[in-house]
């Protein structure tokens, strides 16, 4: 049994026949999801189709192309949000200076946000990074040092000397169907090597769909095809990277265990 540690089933693609999605993934061996919001109009709709499955598990949070729609979020508004009991994650945050949506200082700001409340909550933040390992890792040490927060990098495309730095901080990896691409040889370097009680797997559907279906919207179900593609890099069997990614979620996002 697999988690999908990561999609987005309020977007097009996905929620236009979000009951087959999730009745695909069951059938692939999906057992539970967690559906990330990116912004704060989606926190209603993500918590309400947990609300309605109960595989289904939601986070709030407001991802770095978002930020400068979001100045006046609150510390106090994003903690309200996570006392829902299906919120178990804060998220997705973090900085990306490959696209600059949104100011820098302005991502920065909120990424300190989300960890302040993640570290009070006891709830992972859930990080996207892209262009910007140097600031989201002195981000991460200063918080760090100022009491210890449970995190994860999702959709993990970063440099190997980057996952070894926040895997020295504490932090988990996730994996998406990137790491199966032709041109991710760098990224299957890192999949082999992260320790086995770090790792998860996800889709971020409905992008990034794995090889063999590139080209089509990306399911939940499609997890396992990342899966079985990295439990042979890892020379291990299926059943059971499944078997510790599913509890690596599970130890990681406590609150969906209760």
């Amino acid at each position: 049994m697999l988690v999908d540690s990561h999609c987005h089933l309020e977007y097009k693609g996905l929620v236009d026949d979000q009951d087959g999605v999730l009745a695909r993934a069951r059938e692939a061996g999906v057992k539970a999801f967690l559906n990330i919001s990116t912004k704060r109009e989606e926190w209603d709709q993500v918590v309400g189709t947990a609300r309605g499955n109960p595989d289904v598990f939601a986070s709030v949070g407001v991802h770095p192309h978002n930020a400068d729609q979001h100045l006046d979020l609150t510390r106090e508004e994003l903690l309200e949000a996570t006392r829902d009991p299906k919120v178990i994650g804060i998220g997705e945050t973090g900085l990306d200076y490959y696209y600059d949506h949104s100011d820098r200082a302005a991502q920065q700001r909120l990424f300190r946000i989300h960890i302040n409340v993640a570290r009070e909550t006891g709830l992972p933040v859930i990080i996207h990074t892209r262009d910007a390992e140097d600031d989201t890792l002195a981000i991460l040490s200063d918080e760090m040092g100022q009491g210890a927060f449970p995190a994860l990098i999702h959709c993990f495309t970063a440099s190997a000397e980057f996952g070894e730095q926040v895997l020295e901080l504490g932090l988990s990896i996730s994996l998406s169907g990137i790491v199966t691409f032709k041109n991710a040889k760098d990224l299957q370097e890192v999949a082999r090597t992260v320790p086995q009680d770090r790792l998860l797997v996800e889709t971020d559907s409905p992008f990034l769909a794995p090889v063999p279906h590139r080209g089509k919207s990306c399911e939940p179900g499609y997890v396992r095809d990342t899966a079985s593609f990295i439990a042979e890099l890892r020379s291990e069997s299926l059943e059971e990277l499944a078997a510790y990614t599913t509890r690596n979620f599970f130890d990681l996002f406590s609150k969906a265990a209760v």
